[in-house]
């Protein structure tokens, strides 16, 4: 999973970790299951890895609400369509 790479290096807590991870989790299957061409076979590794980066930075800011990072994360998506 590309969020685990990206979060080796950060200074967030074990609890945040978890959080983050599973906000990833959430947001791909949440994409996977819409039909999103964006997680196409072609599209699906740079996709995971902008959305991971995506909610790496809303962590950054101090957001600590699983489903607002899974929404900010997929409206960014949507809106770069």
């Amino acid at each position: 999973m590309p969020i685990a790479g990206l979060l080796a290096d950060t200074a967030f807590d074990s609890d945040t970790v978890a959080l983050l991870s599973s906000a990833f989790d959430v947001a791909w299957d949440t994409l996977k299951k819409s039909g999103s061409p964006l997680a196409a076979e072609g599209q699906a590794a740079p996709t995971r890895e902008l959305l991971a980066k995506l909610i790496i930075a809303m962590g950054d800011t101090g957001e600590r609400d699983r489903q607002r990072l899974v929404d900010g994360a997929l409206a960014f998506l949507a809106a770069r369509k």
